[in-house]
């Protein structure tokens, strides 16, 4: 894969190489990684909002309810 340059001001650049370092990672690996969890929450909101349309038609919710217990509570990530 080609490699390119991205500006950012020494503080962020900074603050991105402590967390790396934090994580025994280069900055290289922790962005690769960033950018495929921040991928999967995008896609993960989406079908999140398609399953919510689709649950909100007439009788789909209890149908839901009934063979699976319900939907499932949204858990928030510690800080």
């Amino acid at each position: 894969m080609a490699d390119t340059t991205v500006k950012i001001d020494t503080a962020t650049r900074d603050r991105f190489a402590a967390i790396a370092a934090a994580r025994g990672q280069s900055v290289r690996g922790y962005l690769a990684g960033l950018a495929i969890e921040e991928e999967n929450q995008l896609k993960l909101g989406h079908a999140t909002a398609a399953f919510r349309v689709a649950v909100a038609r007439p009788g789909i919710a209890d149908a839901f309810d009934r063979d699976f217990g319900g939907i499932p509570q949204r858990t928030h990530r510690a800080a």
